[in-house]
């Protein structure tokens, strides 16, 4: 049974790991991923690939379109496709906390750090609900990306792999969250937010 955000302070049965101001989560964010997990490891792996997928994509069409068309397309994959994804990327973060059954959820944006993220008001989530908040845009995007890219004519298909690399590090966020996860994935680990002061809290059962 998932406990409520007051049972979490009973130091007898968990110990707090972390609280996140909303403030410091880039900080976060690039400390985790600096860190030799397997998470990390595949990330920045993944983002090397399509990279890579786009810069072939690239070679392979000059020459057969005018430079003006590849620059459009460019524009195209490096911003525009970036900017209106992020709706949806974030109902792609909603889904889960609904299946979960909570009810508070929250989209918000910090300027500062020019992040996007969803957030449950106290309710309560595993590590394992975590783990698939956070990966399932990634997945979802990944995949009807990667068959656009098979099906689409060349032009698109290079503006949708260009698409795909910034995507992959737009979900920068998500991947060290659940490095976050994995590092203390020998324990049952419990987070929840309270969205007023705008801080998230993870704890650990002993």
């Amino acid at each position: 049974m998932v406990p409520k955000p007051e049972d979490l302070n009973d130091e007898r049965r968990y110990r707090h790991l972390l609280t996140l101001p909303y403030g410091e989560i880039i900080s976060f964010v690039l400390d985790h991923l600096r860190r030799k997990t397997g998470t990390t490891l595949f990330f920045w792996a993944f983002s090397l690939v399509t990279l890579g997928l786009a810069v072939t994509l690239r070679i392979n069409i000059a020459g057969y379109f005018e430079l003006k068309k590849i620059f459009l397309h460019s524009i195209l994959g490096l911003v525009v496709f970036p900017v209106v994804i992020i709706p949806l990327h974030e109902l792609l973060h909603i889904i889960p906390y609904m299946l979960s059954g909570a009810k508070r959820i929250r989209v918000g944006m910090d300027f500062r750090q020019f992040i996007f993220y969803v957030t449950a008001h106290r309710h309560v989530a595993t590590s394992s609900l975590l783990r698939f908040v956070a990966i399932f845009p990634f997945l979802a995007v990944t995949a009807t990306s990667l068959f656009l890219i098979w099906w689409l004519p060349g032009l698109w298909k290079y503006s949708t792999a260009v698409f795909l690399f910034v995507h992959t590090t737009m979900c920068a966020g998500d991947f060290a969250m659940i490095s976050f996860c994995n590092i203390y994935r020998k324990h049952r680990v419990y987070t929840w937010d309270d969205a007023d002061l705008k801080e998230a809290y993870f704890y650990e059962e002993i």
